[in-house]
């Protein structure tokens, strides 16, 4: 039989337990810091990064397992955007 693992872990290899949708913004940082992005339409996305690293990044439309404590209105093309946590 199968091991039961606990999937509400916060590794990035554990399914999200909760989704929020991300209006980009120029001023206002994200209330939670999400493990990964969706992506509806692609396109590009401004945002910083945990490091302090501001950076724009051609994404994809699907999962991104990328993590962002801002998304930038300026320069982000993407739409569609959530934050899976």
């Amino acid at each position: 039989m199968a091991e039961l693992r606990d999937v509400t872990g916060d590794g990035i290899g554990q399914p999200a337990v909760d989704a929020f949708s991300i209006t980009p913004s120029d001023s206002m940082e994200l209330a939670i810091i999400p493990r990964a992005l969706l992506i509806g339409v692609a396109g590009n996305v401004a945002m910083t990064l945990p490091s302090g690293t501001t950076i724009t990044l051609p994404l994809p439309a699907g999962y991104n397992a990328i993590r962002a404590v801002k998304v930038f209105s300026t320069g982000t093309t993407a739409t569609g955007i959530f934050g899976l946590r």
